[in-house]
C-alpha cells in the first residue's frame, strides 16, 4: 500500500512537471492576483545600464488575500539617467507585478486616486510582470523573477504593484533618476 502511494505521486508529480515544461494552463497559467501559479524559479540574465534590484512580497494568511502586509523595494533608489534595468524578485506567496509610472511635481508615493482597487496606469513607461522573463504579461510567481530595461530621463517615478488591492496595501516606491 505504501509502495502504492509513493508511486501515484511520482507519477502525479512527473505530470505536474511535464505540464510545466509544456506550459500547461492548468500550471503555469492560473489567476496571478490570486497567487495561485505554481513555483517557477529562474534569475535574470545580465541587465543593460544602472541595474535596479526590485523586491516584492506579502505576508498574506492563506484564503484571506488583503488580511497582511504588502511591500515594494527599490535599491539603489537613485540611479543616473538613461538606460535603467530593473531587476524584480518576488519574495511573496502572491503573483506579483512592477509599473513604472511618472510621479507629478509635488506628489508624494502612495497619494495617487484608486479606481476599483487599482491606479490609473496612464503614461506608464513600462513594467516588469512577465513571470521569468522581460516586459509586462500575467505576473511574477511566488519566488521567481521579471525583468524591464527602460530609458529614464531624469525625474521621479513611482514603482507600482497594481493588482487588485495591492498597491492600497503598501506596494509602491520611489525611485529616483537624476540628470546627465
Amino acid at each position: 500500500m505504501r509502495l502504492h502511494k509513493v508511486r501515484l505521486a511520482g507519477t502525479v508529480g512527473a505530470a505536474l512537471l511535464i505540464a510545466v515544461a509544456v506550459g500547461h494552463p492548468t500550471a503555469a497559467g492560473a489567476t496571478p492576483a490570486t497567487g495561485a501559479q505554481l513555483r517557477q524559479e529562474c534569475t535574470a540574465p545580465p541587465l543593460a545600464g544602472h541595474v535596479v534590484d526590485v523586491t516584492v512580497g506579502d505576508s498574506v494568511s492563506p484564503g484571506s488575500p488583503q488580511s497582511g502586509q504588502m511591500w515594494l523595494k527599490v535599491a539603489p533608489a537613485k540611479v543616473p539617467a538613461g538606460t535603467v534595468s530593473l531587476r524584480v524578485a518576488n519574495k511573496g506567496t502572491l503573483a506579483h507585478e512592477v509599473i513604472v509610472l511618472p510621479l507629478p511635481a509635488g506628489q508624494a508615493v502612495g497619494k495617487r486616486a484608486t479606481s476599483g482597487e487599482r491606479v490609473s496606469e496612464a503614461g506608464s513607461l513600462g513594467e516588469a510582470s512577465h513571470n521569468c522573463a522581460a516586459g509586462g504579461g500575467g505576473g511574477i510567481a511566488p519566488h521567481s523573477m521579471s525583468w524591464a530595461t527602460l530609458k529614464l530621463p531624469a525625474g521621479h517615478y513611482e514603482l507600482v504593484c497594481n493588482f487588485p488591492g495591492h498597491y492600497a496595501s503598501g506596494m509602491r516606491a520611489e525611485l529616483d533618476v537624476t540628470g546627465p
